[in-house]
């Protein structure tokens, strides 16, 4: 009977089991809960504030502060490239920390002091957004939303007196609003000379410290105590005024301020070559300095004369002695000759008399350089600043205004007129702009730029001033030519600026736009500088 009733039990469990995954695989298939809805699909700006708080529990920086731009782009990059950033930055923390730690090793009567561990985890910091300022100046300063919840691993182990201590540092958060500044922007690559590094707020830090293997952020007050001491000791350091200042390379060199004045005299020509039918020439030499953005120097045009003597004197100022060039030519358009003299052949504070060939252009291969063309006779001295002439650097900060050369006049002083940049030019009939600067008389011009609404040409000029003009403007006024020779519309005026100079006076420098009167939303950026011996 025992074995009967066994038998039947396992039975009636089967049949039972079998039964009941039927009906419920039965029930689930045919019968669904009436109190199941499909979800309401919205677009987001139907939601309210509360709704959105749950959908996004943190809105982004660039979406509250539409002055912050979106740059998903470089917390890819960050993503990708964290690896290797990982090992760079902590194979550079440890090689500047190391001659610090064995100077205060020496000092304490510490054994070792060293680096059981030391990574910055998987995470990359996250930018929320960042934010650009556009300044009249040669820099360029940018604001991120920096957050990093990193899982850093940084073991440090210390052994002093036979003893063996390890502290560790776990689970690190940094929220900071820095500023970085890049400046002077320089023609030389990486293009800027310094990064200076400040904290627009004061930082939020939190990291986890073990001791020993215990948690020492776990003691009551310790954390807030810990907290409040790294936010003063980093705002003292780095907040807003105060910067770190980060060299790329020497400012001085990038810009390549002046090192010395090149005197040149034009004493005379020989044996110039007729130009005209009556076999005559009416020449005079056109004097200019490689890499200079200053217009030429010329001399005084010697009617029906093919041996002028002129004995004029011209200074320029030399910013690399290395690598710049004298270039000079004889004639209009240069039809009568040309050379050159290397500023690096010439011996520093002695004059040289040179007696040079004229050449049909500076290709050392071509044969027509072979025939004669006349001669040109310079007096040429080399002056390098001595160190106490040396200019200061202006580059840092370039509010700063350079002092001008010791022949200025007395009681007067040098005018420096920048021309940057134009924006929003409209011409009739062309826009090929170039501009024109009238002072007391004196008439310069910039190069002309093609086809071009918003030009850049970064262009000097310089006028030297008896006295201080007060009282006195300078006309500032942007003109386009017709691309071509012989075309039915001639130049036109794209707009004009008159300036008062009492402020350059008062000041020493302004670096400002200005509204082009005739132009309907033409500006002009104009820097003026006011130097004196």
């Amino acid at each position: 009977m025992g074995f009967v009733s066994t038998a039947l039990g396992f039975t009636g469990f089967g049949a039972g089991l079998t039964a009941g995954v039927v009906i419920g695989y039965y029930l689930f298939i045919y019968f669904q809960p009436t109190d199941v809805k499909d979800p309401k699909v919205r677009p987001i700006v139907e939601h309210d504030s509360k709704s959105l708080e749950r959908i996004l529990p943190e809105i982004p920086l660039w979406v509250k502060c539409p002055d912050y731009d979106r740059i998903d782009w470089l917390n890819r990059f960050l993503e990708m490239m964290w690896p290797y950033l990982d090992k760079a930055i902590c194979r550079t923390a440890k090689e500047i920390a190391k001659p610090i730690i064995d100077e205060n090793t020496a000092k304490y009567k510490i054994d070792s002091v060293g680096f059981e561990t030391f990574t910055l985890g998987t995470l990359p910091p996250t930018f929320q957004g960042m934010k650009v300022y556009v300044t009249e100046e040669q820099e360029l300063i940018m604001e991120p939303s920096l957050k990093w919840a990193g899982n850093p691993n940084v073991t440090v182990v210390v052994k002093a007196y036979g003893l063996k201590a390890t502290a560790q540092v776990v689970d690190l958060q940094i929220f900071a609003k820095p500023r970085i500044t890049l400046k002077p922007l320089v023609p030389n690559f990486p293009c800027f000379a310094k990064i200076y590094v400040s904290l627009m707020e004061k930082p939020h830090v939190d990291f986890g410290l073990k001791l020993l293997g215990a948690d020492l952020m776990a003691i009551p007050g310790l954390y807030r105590y810990v907290q409040e001491t790294i936010k003063k000791q980093v705002a003292s350091m780095y907040l807003w005024p105060r910067t770190l200042e980060v060299p790329i390379m020497d400012p001085s060199k990038a810009s390549k301020k002046p090192v010395g004045i090149l005197h040149v005299k034009v004493v005379r020509a020989l044996k110039l070559r007729k130009k005209d039918l009556l076999g005559k020439s009416d020449p005079y030499v056109k004097l200019k300095l490689s890499e200079d953005r200053l217009p030429s120097k010329k001399t005084t045009v010697k009617h029906s004369n093919l041996n002028p003597e002129w004995n004029e004197e011209f200074k320029f100022v030399v910013k690399d002695p290395e690598t710049q060039t004298l270039e000079f030519s004889v004639g209009k358009h240069d039809k009568m000759g040309m050379n050159a003299i290397r500023l690096k052949d010439l011996p520093p504070d002695e004059t040289k008399t040179l007696t040079l060939d004229l050449l049909k252009n500076m290709d050392p291969n071509d044969a027509q350089n072979e025939k004669l063309r006349g001669q040109i006779v310079l007096d040429v001295t080399y002056k390098p600043f001595k160190e106490e002439e040396m200019p200061k650097d202006v580059s840092e900060d370039s509010s700063v205004v350079e002092k001008a050369l010791d022949d200025t006049p007395s009681g007067g002083g040098l005018l420096v007129v920048i021309i940057h940049e134009a924006q929003d030019l409209e011409g009739k009939h062309h826009t090929n702009p170039y501009v024109r600067v009238i002072f007391k008389g004196e008439d310069k011009k910039t190069g002309h730029i093609k086809k071009n609404r918003d030009p850049r040409w970064e262009e000097e000029f310089q006028f030297v001033c008896e006295e201080p003009p007060i009282n006195d403007k300078i006309h500032v006024e942007v003109l386009s030519r017709p691309p071509n020779k012989g075309i039915i519309h001639s130049k036109e005026t794209l707009g004009y600026v008159d300036i008062s100079l009492a402020d350059v006076v008062n000041n020493k420098r302004i670096n400002e736009k200005y509204h082009l009167i005739d132009s309907k939303n033409g500006q002009i950026q104009i820097e003026l500088q006011w130097r004196t011996s």
